[in-house]
């Protein structure tokens, strides 16, 4: 990549803004410095990433990796899947013969990544099946767990046995990576071995935030501030309710109290929704019964740090944008479902938010994601800055640091907030690509200079906390 002084002139003057900023570059020299010392964990973690993106358990060559796709924020959109070679794993249904039939509609997954799933067995795949979206793998740590048992996938049923994580996995091999309908063990795929499901476990709990917000943020753009102050009123947005600290964890403090704590499962009224983009094909598309064999309607709640990078929304990519996500509780699906009926009984009134009470809940919720964005890519930024040698962990975590930059400008973008934050935004995915294609102290120093700038944009967000 040549000196520093060879970058090309649009990198030099993007790398200039650090100095307007009056950001500081002390500490980032290119001396040789020892690395840091591995994290504890950290080789279970490394084993698990490598399974998940690598291991095809034997069966028709898809990973976790092929629908959880780490520069999608570990979810998949249409968008992405346009795309994609015909020949990617992705589509094993259109060209491994013995998949032909009942495995997936490939139609729908190509243009509403939508995928067939089998919760409720696979005794009838041409009648009794469900068409589901691929939800995102991050911060699991913080919305799996509830009182009453693990919430694993859009509703806990993806996850045979005992519903958990690791159970989960075992679930996903048999349902997608089978070489043909029959699903045999042994013959189709392999099933994980305790010690694959342990690492690809602690992969996937190691992804994303590790510890819920504590709202209210000190917002500086006036839009997200006033959604907030919406989002945690319980007379108004109400969604506190469901989403503490927008997670994916109800409030514990709720009178009447719900019946439990967690990440626990509700009837929104989503399937009854009219108008779905899935129903429009006029391809079969199943009544999703949710939670349990048969089912009782439920899904459980996601979390809505993330929501603004991780459209579409709900379990079937019913609704295509943040805002029509959020207006969908004004509607009647919502106020006349078991839910919507839970929070008139508790706030004696639905969900009415007005056009602009819906963009401020929207911008908030936006302003959000981006600092989890910055967050995550400072995180592997300084890491790489730390970092003497090469390691393919430290490249990944550069690679998916340049996706969550890009992310934190689309969803900023998406609704006209904080034009200037896209300035260091956009600085800091260009000096964080040219750090991923260097090495050593270079490496070191442009990862540095990524960090800080995210750091600035950082400011332009949130006020400082001490």
């Amino acid at each position: 990549m040549g000196t520093f002084s060879a970058l090309s002139e649009r990198v030099r003057l993007r790398l200039g803004f650090i100095a307007v900023a009056g950001l500081s570059l002390t500490g980032l020299s290119c001396q040789t410095v020892p690395d840091p010392p591995v994290p504890p964990g950290q080789a279970l973690i490394d084993r698990g990433e490598d399974l998940f993106f690598n291991e095809t358990f034997d069966g028709n060559g898809r990973t976790c990796g092929t629908c959880h796709r780490a520069e999608e924020s570990f979810g998949l959109s249409a968008t992405f899947i346009a795309t994609l070679p015909d020949d990617d794993p992705l589509f094993v249904a259109e060209f491994i013969p013995e998949l032909g039939s009942g495995f997936e509609n490939p139609r729908l997954m190509r243009e509403l990544a939508l995928i067939v799933e089998n919760q409720d067995g696979f005794d009838d795949l041409a009648s009794n099946f469900n068409m589901r979206g691929i939800p995102h793998t991050l911060a699991l740590s913080t919305s799996v767990d509830s009182t009453l048992g693990p919430r694993t996938g859009w509703d806990g049923a993806g996850s045979p046995n005992d519903g958990t994580l690791r159970s989960f996995a075992i679930g996903a091999v048999i349902q997608h990576f089978t070489k043909t309908t029959n699903r045999i063990a042994g013959v189709d795929f392999r099933l994980p071995t305790s010690e694959e499901l342990d690492a690809m476990e602690a992969f996937q709990l190691s992804l994303g935030r590790q510890e819920e917000l504590a709202l209210p943020l000190p917002l500086k753009e006036p839009r997200a501030l006033q959604g907030q102050l919406i989002f945690n009123d319980l007379t108004r947005g109400k969604c506190v309710a469901c989403h503490l600290n927008a997670g994916a964890n109800v409030n514990p403090i709720l009178s009447p109290p719900l019946p439990g704590t967690g990440n626990l499962n509700f009837n929104t009224g989503v399937e009854v929704l009219p108008d779905q983009p899935a129903d429009l094909t006029g391809e079969n598309v199943p009544a999703d019964d949710g939670f349990g064999t048969p089912g009782d309607g439920e899904f459980n709640i996601p979390s809505l740090v993330e929501a603004a990078d991780t459209e579409p929304f709900f379990h079937n990519n019913s609704v295509a944008t943040l805002e029509g996500a959020i207006a969908f509780y004004n509607g009647d699906a919502f106020n006349d479902s078991p839910a919507g009926q839970l929070v008139q009984q508790a706030s004696g009134s639905g969900i009415n938010l007005d056009a602009a009470e819906v963009d401020a809940v929207a911008a908030f919720l936006r302003v959000l994601n981006a600092l989890e964005n910055i967050r995550s890519s400072i995180q592997a930024l300084d890491e790489a800055a730390a970092t003497s040698s090469t390691h393919e962990r430290v490249d990944r975590k550069l690679s998916r640091a340049n996706a969550d930059i890009e992310d934190a400008v689309r969803v900023l973008d998406a609704s006209g907030l904080h034009s200037p934050t896209a300035r260091a935004l956009h600085s800091a995915a260009e000096v964080a690509a040219n750090a991923l294609a260097a090495s050593g102290a270079k490496r070191r120093t442009l990862a540095g200079n990524a960090s800080a700038l995210l750091r600035q944009a950082r400011t332009d967000l949130i006020e400082d906390t001490p």
